[in-house]
């Protein structure tokens, strides 16, 4: 009970200062992470977590589904069959360099082996979701930047996960079974795929009957129960539910409008408490301790993580495009790592591999860096951008406005 007593605390002063967020670099995702870390035992010891703790793993499960099941409703399909070369690069390039990046000075400054290191690699080589929706959400950011960080943050989980568990596998205890593990893998990752794509299309094909529909007040509830099945019977069968989440929420959106509409503000809502759930519960596992026991090497390792593997890898792999500079720079700036990194770290934590906490240290450190980093962010970097005119609820177009108004268009609470 005293976690939802801080946590109720926590969301009501994120929602005073939500105005003030939109503004400034001040964040509503980093007042959570800091609060998370200040009522741990590393502080004062109000809540007591540990990385094997089953609401740690949990909550960040449930809002990296429930973030890429809301994201994946504003994936346009007519525009990623006109616009899918720059995602396929970020994803086919892009994310193999940051893997292959990270796990070289993993290895180097920090001395995990190379197997240990290529999978702290895996874990952070995707961008998250959460913390990409800082930028996707923001109508003053270019709708071909938008659909590139929400295009590769929305599926590089489903495609690291697969790497991920075949190099726990390759360096655990089961070390010597990962080829038999992989055609396992490609099951869970096809059921996902597969449940993803039927179970809306069945919901949409039952509302359709003439005796069947929603009435208006419950019509955002359509979605709410099509995304609840699916959660249960991805985990019931084992199926990936990262997948899953992200291509139902496409083909909703696709094959009924309405539903999407209808569902868009409470998806966003419970989207946005599950995430803050997510942060505040990980910001307990930031104890000084943890902090302590990585090496100068880690840290350095978790700086060039930010700061130089993500950038490289994919301005690399935009060379020869024709999106401009400036839409390169924010692209390869804006890579945070979070609840897919956080998720993935925790298997690796209790997966019992030889080096399986030195890495988990590592990662943890980094996923908390990145959120430092990124989430204070993206008012600056959406102030980089001005447009002629932008679109308003009401269907109208606006005139132009000054660089700073537009920065504080958008959400109404910056993430």
């Amino acid at each position: 009970m005293v976690l939802v007593a801080v946590f109720g605390a926590a969301l009501l002063v994120a929602v005073l200062l939500s105005g003030l967020a939109a503004r400034t670099v001040l964040s509503t995702s980093l007042l959570f992470l800091l609060g998370g870390a200040l009522v741990s035992d590393g502080v004062l010891g109000l809540i007591h977590i540990s990385p094997e703790s089953e609401i740690v793993s949990v909550t960040a499960d449930l809002a990296l589904f429930a973030v890429l099941f809301t994201d994946g409703m504003h994936v346009s399909f007519a525009k990623l069959r006109a616009h899918w070369r720059n995602p396929a690069r970020a994803l086919g390039l892009g994310m193999p360099l940051a893997c292959v990046g990270m796990a070289l000075i993993t290895h180097y400054l920090v001395g995990l082996d190379w197997t240990t290191s290529f999978l702290v690699g895996a874990v952070l080589a995707p961008t998250d979701p959460v913390f990409a929706s800082a930028i996707v959400g923001r109508k003053e950011v270019p709708a071909r930047l938008r659909e590139l960080l929400n295009v590769e943050s929305g599926i590089n989980d489903g495609l690291a996960l697969p790497v991920v568990l075949i190099l726990i596998a390759a360096a655990g205890p089961t070390a010597g079974h990962a080829e038999a593990s992989f055609g396992k893998i490609a099951l869970e990752l096809g059921l996902g795929l597969l449940f993803g794509v039927l179970l809306p299309l069945l919901v949409n094909g039952l509302a359709r009957f003439r005796l069947l529909g929603a009435e208006p007040k419950l019509q955002p509830l359509l979605p709410l129960a099509t995304g609840v099945i699916l959660y249960s019977v991805c985990h019931l069968t084992h199926a990936n539910p990262y997948l899953a989440a992200f291509s139902a929420g496409a083909v909703l959106a696709a094959v009924s409008p309405e539903s999407q509409q209808a569902f868009e503000p409470l998806g966003e809502s419970l989207a946005e408490l599950a995430k803050f759930a997510a942060l505040l519960v990980f910001g307990a596992l930031l104890t000084p301790q943890l902090f302590g026991d990585l090496s100068i090497g880690g840290y350095v390792a978790v700086v060039l993580a930010i700061v130089l593997i993500r950038p490289a890898s994919l301005l690399i792999s935009l060379w020869g495009t024709r999106i401009d500079r400036r839409e390169k720079l924010v692209a390869a700036w804006f890579g945070p790592k979070g609840f897919a990194s956080v998720v993935y770290g925790l298997l690796v934590l209790q997966a019992g591999i030889p080096q399986g906490k030195e890495a988990y240290t590592l990662i943890a450190v980094c996923i908390a860096f990145s959120i430092i980093a990124h989430s204070s962010t993206d008012v600056p970097i959406a102030r980089l951008f001005h447009v002629d005119d932008i679109v308003e609820a009401g269907g109208e177009r606006t005139p132009a406005r000054s660089e700073a108004a537009a920065g504080e268009a958008g959400a109404s609470a910056r993430t």
